[in-house]
């Protein structure tokens, strides 16, 4: 089956030596050459897309900025009835005041924290009662909202565990329970966004990728228990994009970076040393300036979910390099992607 899936894409590739670059470490290994500009899963083809009949209701969380921000505005643009969820709408953010400055009766920012069941509720309520038939439920839900943040296991207090859980795992639970009713009513969709590290294991991102994980295996349960009431459940796994989402500024891995230290305990900054958190500290920031500045993909992606009549279960908007890499450690044993990307 992997050879299956390798072979389509890599046959189009030129005839070269090919080799693997580490995006951690910068180590590279002799397996698989590609040219930068060739990125096979963001151009996939889609079948069998169908517009959406009317104005279909969608509720986006983390619409502040990011993905949920471009999808709110490309939903409406597709003529969808757009619900956008927004932390900071409360606070008079910037996102929520451009979204409706649009003036559009499609296109409603709601306030919403997704680890607030109150708002949430609230929410809920919001939708149903804008809804012509609230009988006829909404046709999707799309969980954006999410935070990350980096460090080892043994950098990372257990209360960033617990706030990226809180954000990432359990506010996709809490939001989604609350709106299933309406969404099994439509026979709808739910879109779950996730990551390529909800599927692969990384140093230093253990908070997040716990979460991801998490994501996965609940939107997998979901699936199956939706599928005989004719809900679609879809999970996006987008690959770098943070230089396009701005979700870490060189500012803030520093100030993220200052206070884990401080916050150290003794024993542990005196076992590692300065010399390798920098280290670690300064191959974040080098991540975070790479990646996809061009969120289409991903948008793309999202929209085929919740409009084809046949949505795929998983979308993989991300390069080739994450793509083959994702398809290594999950599909071979692990002693093989060991060997590759850890000795």
């Amino acid at each position: 089956m992997l050879t299956a899936r390798l072979s389509r894409p890599l046959s189009k590739l030129p005839g070269k030596t090919l080799s693997f670059s580490n995006g951690e470490n910068g180590t590279r290994r002799t397996l698989l050459f590609y040219p930068a500009s060739f990125v096979p899963v963001g151009r996939r083809t889609y079948a069998d897309a169908v517009n959406p009949v009317g104005s279909k209701a969608v509720l986006v969380t983390g619409c502040d900025s990011g993905f949920g921000f471009s999808l709110a505005k490309h939903l409406h643009s597709k003529g969808f009835l757009v619900f956008a969820g927004c932390l900071l709408k409360d606070k008079g953010d910037a996102g929520a005041k451009e979204l409706d400055s649009l003036k559009s009766d499609r296109l409603r920012t709601v306030q919403l924290n997704v680890c607030k069941s109150e708002e949430v509720e609230k929410a809920v309520e919001v939708v149903r009662s804008s809804l012509e038939d609230p009988e006829k439920g909404m046709w999707g839900l799309v969980n954006n909202a999410g935070i990350s943040t980096f460090g080892e296991v043994e950098f990372t207090s257990m209360e960033t565990y617990k706030q990226v859980a809180e954000v990432n795992l359990w506010g996709t639970v809490r939001t989604t329970k609350s709106f299933l009713p309406l969404i099994r009513r439509a026979k709808g969709r739910v879109v779950n966004i996730s990551s390529m590290l909800g599927r692969m294991a990384n140093p230093a991102r253990s908070p997040y990728c716990i979460t991801k994980f998490g994501v996965e295996a609940f939107s997998d349960c979901l699936r199956y228990e939706m599928h005989p009431l004719g809900v679609k459940v879809c999970v996006v796994e987008p690959g770098n994009f943070i230089a396009a989402t701005s979700l870490y500024s060189a500012e803030g891995i520093q100030a993220i970076a200052n206070k884990m230290w401080d916050e150290l305990p003794e024993v542990v900054r005196k076992d590692y040393g300065k010399k390798y958190f920098d280290e670690k500290v300064a191959a974040m920031e080098t991540y975070c300036n790479s990646g996809s500045t061009d969120t289409t993909p991903v948008i793309n992606a999202i929209t085929h979910a919740l409009t084809a009549a046949n949505p795929y279960t998983r979308y993989h908007p991300m390069d080739y390099y994450w793509w083959l890499r994702m398809q290594i450690m999950t599909h071979l044993p692990g002693a093989i992607s060991d060997r590759i990307y850890i000795h």
